[in-house]
């Protein structure tokens, strides 16, 4: 094979950003990865005439102009405004936690009244310096937001009781007290109109690229193929487990075609309730305001990680973070391998983040250039 400049593993939006950029500065790039198709975890397919999100909802949202500007470049973006809506048993609630949510769950009207009411539950639990993460967030919130619209769909996401989770996973709940469902804050959001993966088959345009290809395969034969590799699989794989292996939670993916026109009337609904499985269905036609015919749904069951499925979450608890580090510490050393996105740098990222890591390794790597 020919030589390149650089080796780029995986077609996610880290590898394809960085694929770009360093082409427009006259770079070769081979663009290799494991699945059959470009994109990574943002990878849309058409089905049925709908974008569907094949690894679960990806909304973007930025506060960053610059990265706004930059995805602006491969992409036209709808106005959709993420607005879930959570299920407890019988029961429908809006989030974010609002005053949409504070008056069907206490039969209240003002901003006032839901905080007196939220102040007197957690006046009432006595709890000074959470021990755990039921606390924590019972501390936050009061008993009813917890119950209903915390507890169970966090057990779910982690596989195991609040009361066995570190406080710190949540910092803060955000609470507010207007009738606003948007979920984000961010000034700049939507879905692409062409989906994902066309803003990574513009990303990559000029690259070459081979799929169902398996790094540790194919550098055993293919030694010296190029003078870099930008790496952004998982970190501790690339040296072969040596300190141990990183942990993640992961999601498995039920995906059903109906034959309706719609299926929630909601693209995200969350399932708080711990005895029903899945987390969320995802009803994709609503990314884009579809009218087709028929809809597709997926519902996303989570799942402790085991190597040979895909890993999602990284889990950043005191045992983890020590374990990167030590990862890390051997990432720096190297001349001719970069290390970026969410298994190659052990962090949960959004896409703008992903986006903005990218263009910092990209000024970095041609600062002297």
């Amino acid at each position: 094979m020919k030589k390149y400049d650089y080796l780029i593993v995986g077609s996610g939006l880290f590898g394809a950003v960085f694929a770009h950029e360093a082409m427009k500065r006259g770079k070769s790039c081979l663009v290799i990865d494991k699945r059959n198709h470009i994109a990574g975890n943002i990878y849309t397919k058409e089905q049925e005439g709908i974008a569907v999100h094949k690894y679960g909802a990806h909304i973007f949202h930025t506060s960053n102009e610059e990265v706004w500007e930059y995805i602006n470049q491969f992409a036209d973006f709808n106005h959709y405004i993420n607005s879930p809506v959570a299920v407890y048993k019988d029961e429908l609630y809006n989030l974010p936690f609002n005053m949409n949510t504070f008056s069907k769950l206490w039969g209240i009207r003002t901003p006032a009244e839901a905080k007196a009411k939220i102040q007197e539950q957690i006046a009432q639990l006595h709890i000074e310096e959470p021990r755990n993460l039921e606390e924590q967030a019972l501390s936050l919130a009061g008993r009813d937001v917890y119950e209903k619209l915390v507890k169970g769909y966090t057990e779910k996401q982690w596989g195991r009781p609040c009361t066995e989770l570190p406080a710190f996973i949540i910092k803060r709940l955000p609470l507010r007290f207007i009738y606003d469902n948007n979920y984000f804050n961010d000034p700049h959001q939507g879905i692409p109109k062409q989906g994902y993966t066309a803003i990574v088959e513009k990303m990559l345009e000029g690259a070459d690229i081979l799929l169902e290809t398996d790094y540790f395969e194919f550098i055993k034969e293919n030694e010296g193929i190029a003078q870099k590799t930008v790496f952004t699989g998982m970190i501790d794989e690339f040296y072969h487990y040596q300190y141990g292996v990183l942990q993640y939670r992961t999601v498995r993916f039920e995906e059903e075609t109906l034959d309706m026109d719609n299926y929630q009337g909601n693209a995200v609904v969350n399932y708080t309730e711990r005895e029903v499985p899945y987390t969320r269905i995802i009803e994709h036609k609503h990314f884009n305001f579809g009218k087709q015919e028929k809809t597709i749904i997926s519902r996303e069951y989570p799942l402790e990680w085991k190597p040979g499925i895909e890993p999602y979450y990284p889990i950043n608890d005191d045992r983890n973070s020590a374990l990167y580090e030590k990862y890390r510490a051997l990432a720096d050393k190297e001349t001719n391998v970069i290390f970026g996105g969410r298994l190659g740098m052990y962090r949960y990222f959004d896409m703008d983040k992903v986006i903005l890591a990218a263009l910092e390794a990209v000024k970095k790597e041609f600062s002297g250039s």
